[in-house]
């Protein structure tokens, strides 16, 4: 099943694909399984995803808009800190840093929502239809950090 939305205004072809799917919950918001870390500055992948739209024709990409919502906490102390960041990859190449690494110092044990959203030109690594997006975490305290992804978050392609 495709879960993507299309659009074509003045020659562009606009495709974005969601991150996270399922079902509706009491909330109306769904999430990715949450995913905790276990070995202290270690990174764990709280979400690893294959962006592969159909496409017919010969298309030439010309940007990556990201939405990309996070939630992280810590599990039960008081004094982790914890480290994030989303990247991004032609599928089966290098990985591109979409963002600076980010520390939440000390971010307590409710959820914390985190968005990082806006435009990439195509560049070395990143310049194809199919990429991989993966969100990264990681904790300075063991078997401490934890973190899910929002179901706003989204992959839009733009091509020519």
């Amino acid at each position: 099943m495709s879960n993507h939305r299309m659009s074509v205004i003045n020659g562009l072809t606009d495709i974005e694909l969601p991150l996270v799917t399922g079902d509706l919950t009491a909330t109306g918001v769904q999430y990715s399984a949450a995913v905790d870390t276990t070995t202290a500055n270690v990174d764990v992948v709280v979400l690893s995803k294959t962006i592969n739209p159909v496409l017919l024709g010969n298309n030439q990409l010309l940007a990556i808009e990201f939405g990309l919502t996070a939630e992280v906490k810590a599990i039960t102390s008081a004094t982790a800190d914890l480290i994030w960041k989303w990247q991004a990859r032609n599928t089966g190449g290098t990985w591109v840093d979409l963002h600076t690494a980010v520390t939440e110092t000390n971010p307590g044990t409710t959820y914390l929502s985190r968005t990082r959203q806006g435009k990439f030109l195509v560049q070395a690594n990143l310049n194809q239809a199919k990429i991989d997006v993966q969100l990264l975490m990681q904790c300075n305290e063991l078997n401490e950090g934890r973190a899910y992804v929002n179901s706003a978050s989204y992959v839009r392609l733009i091509f020519l």
